[in-house]
């Protein structure tokens, strides 16, 4: 259910722009994206600092893009959004005595240190990847074909960086007699 919260706003920005235009599906998504919010705490009774940066990043470039009248603010958001989140993620391996994806994924399962700084860095590669795509989507790809990208190319590349995740995860506990946690 967590994965359809997340892909929802941008299949309703998809099929808005698809019916009317990219004005509309900006608002479309705003509102898409806070109903997911909803949901999130309705069904879980918590938010995830991602989903609630994600929010103010849409809601931010997204009537940016309505009042201004120029799709620029929202094709822009995701290039931001995934550098920034790349830099936080850096920011983590150098500074902090956890990396972030060990303070997320580290509640569940066990890791050596050296395997989750690994997998943290390649999730600051895989961010930077992104942003750069997205802003060669903006420069060379129409609108609806940057639409397209941005909804199924991006929204893959995450759903794959995602299963990546699962099989490198499990390759790691399998060779190194790692443990999952168990919630009591």
């Amino acid at each position: 259910m967590k994965k359809l919260l997340d892909v929802l706003p941008l299949l309703v920005f998809f099929i808005f722009y698809n019916i009317y235009d990219i004005f509309i599906a900006s608002a479309a998504i705003i509102v898409a994206s806070g109903f997911s919010l909803v949901m999130r705490w309705w069904l879980y009774s918590k938010l995830d600092t991602l989903s609630l940066i994600s929010f103010v990043f849409i809601s931010i470039f997204g009537t940016l893009t309505i009042f201004m009248h120029n799709p620029d603010y929202i094709k822009w958001k995701g290039t931001i959004l995934y550098a920034l989140i790349s830099i936080v993620f850096l920011y983590s391996h150098f500074f902090m005595k956890e990396t972030l994806v060990e303070r997320m994924l580290g509640k569940d399962v066990y890791l050596s240190k050296s395997a989750w700084r690994r997998l943290n860095i390649i999730w600051v590669i895989f961010f930077v990847f992104c942003s750069i795509m997205n802003t060669y989507s903006i420069f060379y790809f129409s609108q609806a074909m940057w639409v397209t990208f941005k909804v199924f190319g991006l929204g893959g590349l995450v759903l794959l960086f995602g299963l990546w995740n699962g099989l490198y995860i499990y390759r790691k506990l399998c060779n190194n007699n790692a443990v999952l946690k168990r919630n009591k």
